[in-house]
């Protein structure tokens, strides 16, 4: 049974000495009538239409293109997935790319049809994500972070990444995730079931015209973008310290890796400061590196993805995921 953020104590942290000007965020402004942070923004906003576009692209390619050949471009657009929602739909949630309400609405749809899933209902999830920042398990056995990797552990560890990476797509509670979008009170209910709908619908459509496409090809492709996503967020945690705000997440500092990923690879700053815009996250991070070397935030050399093959991986059942190697002291409210 899901719980929410409500029916359940906060996690305990370990209280920081924080210097205020150090962390002091520098939000983007700009005189655009039509991008309510920056022009930047038009970046994630066309990988976003890209994204849909090689989607609609995949149907009209299959039944004329080599196998060899779709099997490369859906093995592409696995990637797409994961860069999407941890690059794209993630900026997005935090800070909406338009001024227009009408306009982050309608985007929204597009994100939901490119990935196939709501992008209003992952908002909603997320959200909750930040509530217990992949919180272990309290005594009864259960975390407010409904993506926690102490969620379907045991013994107070992180659960097996690959049971995480190819279970957790089927573990989202729609019932849950409804209940938290009513509470907001601002139609994401509606709006989260006209995108299930939108892509629903796609799918349908495609499906009639033809099903070997979309059972055979799609649907696979889809799962697999979905398990990278998800290993993506698993060693985004691994190693982390939950009970430490600046320490909630584990950073990846790489070039290429973070223009694609749009600066999500900077988690341990952003678990911190959850609303700094991806295009001030590094100078964010200079402003708190001393801070982050003296309170121990891990990072890792490879992307997130390729996080089990970082030589310094903290082993399971022992290390820095162990509860007994962390110090729990105090209440927070997270960020």
């Amino acid at each position: 049974m899901i719980k929410t953020c409500e029916k359940a104590a906060l996690p305990r942290l370990v209280t920081t000495s924080v210097n205020t000007d150090a962390i002091r965020i520098e939000r983007p402004a700009t005189n655009s009538r039509i991008f309510a942070h920056t022009r930047w923004d038009v970046l994630p906003a066309a990988a976003g239409l890209f994204h849909l576009a090689y989607f609609i692209g995949l149907f009209f390619l299959y039944p004329h293109a080599p196998l060899w050949v779709m099997l490369v471009l859906g093995f592409l657009y696995s990637l797409m997935v994961n860069a999407n929602i941890n690059g794209v739909g993630h900026n997005f949630i935090h800070n909406p790319f338009f001024r227009s309400n009408f306009l982050n609405r309608a985007f929204g749809i597009t994100q939901s049809v490119a990935c196939c899933f709501s992008q209003t209902m992952y908002d909603a999830v997320h959200m909750q994500h930040h509530k217990g920042n992949s919180d272990r398990q309290d005594e009864t056995g259960d975390t407010i972070d409904w993506l926690s990797i102490y969620r379907h552990g045991h013994h107070g560890e992180a659960e097996n990444p690959w049971g995480y990476v190819f279970k957790s797509f089927f573990r989202d509670d729609v019932g849950a995730i409804r209940n938290e979008l009513r509470k907001r009170n601002n139609n994401d209910v509606l709006w989260g079931n006209l995108e299930l709908a939108a892509f629903a619908v796609t799918l349908l459509t495609m499906f009639i015209f033809n099903w070997r496409f979309v059972i055979l090809y799609f649907l696979p492709f889809w799962y697999l973008g979905h398990c990278f996503s998800y290993l993506n967020g698993y060693y985004r945690h691994y190693g982390a310290n939950p009970d430490k705000p600046i320490a909630w997440g584990v950073s990846s500092y790489g070039k290429i890796y973070n223009w694609l990923f749009f600066y999500n690879g900077y988690h341990a700053e952003h678990h911190f400061r959850p609303k700094v815009h991806w295009t001030k996250m590094e100078g964010f991070r200079r402003n708190i590196a001393e801070l982050q070397k003296r309170e121990g935030v891990r990072t890792i050399k490879r992307a997130h993805m390729l996080g089990f093959l970082d030589p310094d991986l903290p082993k399971r059942g022992g290390g820095s995921t162990s509860p007994k190697a962390m110090t729990q002291a105090g209440n927070a409210v997270p960020n």
